[in-house]
């Protein structure tokens, strides 16, 4: 039978409650406390009430076995799991996306005791989360002109234009090759060219609320740390599945068409070698970004024209260019047609040309795709790369993602088995690639309706009305 004890302080009444379960090797009776206060005027009648129920609670979890230390706190707890994670090999991105969710939600609801977490204080959070400057950082802009061809028409170098912004050199080239950028950063180059800002850089406002999307990221991640806190019997229940996070409406893929696709590709015949194959290879293959920049020349079988994807090559500003495995730690071999085998080909002359121009200086890395001295690039290169080429030719605006769902959605439509094109993208459940290009998969069905019914029953509607 639960103890409770009143205490009349001067901030208002609580309530201790006292459990004694089992003894200690000594033999000394172990009791278990909890203290409660009445979050809300109540009178003394429901106070009594609500008091006897918070104990009955209690002893009920205790004799279940929930024996938690009263005073760790979410943040003492959810570092734990984190390490736990590590330990467990989660992937390096992974953690780190973990570390930047918790620094929100560790300022929210960090100090609060383990055992007292409730789906109302998430609930509180995650509307917090949604109010305008949750995300408040740093302005920042991005060219949306060649600003080196504008440097050298001012015949400035990067060298000169830093000096004269006050900005450091590798700022000027992360600002030509498309960047990001801070806000007054971008303001001091327009003032060298004599230029407005807004012309040469789209600004970003970085005070806004969160999107449902990224919500939803926070309310997973303390899910997951709650659901370990349940298994060890640290909590009666997971708070957080009890909780109200914002939901999420699905998004309909950006993807080409196919004259978009054509005016792309007679595009790229007027670029470099090397930036065209990574982008028929972003195209043709659906490959994820760092899955292009993680090819080698070791997993291109040009006997069976195929390529052999097991590599995932990711950039940190914490650890630089660090390979990973595939994102569901998958290996997969992908068919190429005879086209793209010879632009391989092609490729691979002018690869063994650069090594041997280069001499001393390459690093042979064996990566298909690299810099000046054999090194690998940073996959946020495409990226910027594929910015500035869709100015160059008045194209859409391009990024890598938008050819792997041109992909999928050209096979999907010409009537390819799903369960094939899922293999291909390196979804690891086929329903991933179902639910994303569902309502691709939905034009497709009515396009073989129509088809059905063209050869099954009109040709019989037109027999019998002639």
């Amino acid at each position: 039978m639960a103890n409770i004890k009143r205490i009349d302080g001067k901030t208002g009444v609580s309530f201790k409650i006292t459990v004694a379960k089992g003894r200690d090797m000594t033999g000394k009776q172990i009791r278990h406390y909890k203290t409660w206060t009445p979050e809300r005027p109540m009178t003394e009648r429901q106070m009594e009430k609500e008091v006897q129920r918070v104990a009955f609670e209690f002893e009920r979890e205790i004799e279940l076995g929930f024996q938690a230390d009263n005073r760790q706190t979410f943040a003492e707890y959810a570092k734990y799991v984190l390490e736990l994670k590590e330990r467990a090999g989660d992937k390096y991105r992974t953690l780190e996306r973990y570390g930047e969710l918790m620094e929100r939600i560790i300022p929210a609801i960090g100090h609060i005791k383990l055992v007292d977490l409730r789906p109302q204080h998430l609930n509180t959070f995650y509307k917090a989360l949604g109010e305008e400057g949750v995300s408040r950082r740093a302005d920042k802009a991005h060219t949306v002109v060649d600003l080196s061809a504008m440097l050298k028409k001012q015949g400035l170098s990067r060298a000169k234009a830093a000096e004269a912004a006050g900005v450091a050199a590798t700022t000027i080239t992360a600002a030509c090759q498309g960047k990001r950028i801070e806000l007054p950063t971008a303001q001091a180059i327009a003032r060298v060219l004599g230029q407005d800002v807004g012309k040469l850089f789209q600004v970003e406002k970085e005070s806004s609320s969160l999107s449902s999307k990224t919500i939803l990221e926070h309310h997973r991640l303390i899910r997951t740390i709650l659901a370990q806190a349940e298994r060890e019997m640290l909590v009666p229940y997971n708070a957080a599945a009890k909780a109200t996070p914002p939901k999420t409406t699905a998004k309909e893929v950006n993807y080409f068409q196919v004259e978009d696709v054509i005016r792309i590709r007679e595009a790229l015949e007027r670029e470099p070698l090397k930036w065209k194959v990574i982008t028929h290879l972003l195209l043709i293959t659906g490959c994820r970004r760092g899955e292009v920049m993680g090819l080698r020349w070791s997993r291109v079988d040009f006997g069976n024209s195929q390529i052999r994807i097991d590599t995932n090559l990711l950039y940190s500003p914490k650890r630089g260019i660090y390979e990973d495995t595939t994102k569901t730690s998958t290996v997969r071999f992908i068919k190429l047609p005879a086209e793209t085998m010879n632009l391989l080909k092609q490729y691979r002359g002018w690869y063994l040309e650069q090594r041997l121009k280069n001499g001393d200086r390459w690093h042979d890395t064996d990566f298909l795709f690299v810099k000046d001295n054999g090194e690998p690039m940073i996959p946020d290169s495409i990226t910027a790369w594929l910015r500035k080429f869709s100015m160059r030719h008045d194209l859409p605006h391009i990024n890598p993602h938008a050819f792997r769902h041109t992909m999928a959605s050209i096979l999907i439509s010409e009537g390819k088995d799903v369960v094939a094109v899922s293999k291909r993208l390196g979804h690891a459940k086929v329903s991933t690639t179902t639910d994303i290009y569902s309502h691709i998969i939905r034009q497709a069905d009515e396009q073989a309706s129509e088809c059905l019914a063209d050869v099954m029953l009109r040709p019989a509607q037109k027999k019998a009305s002639g």
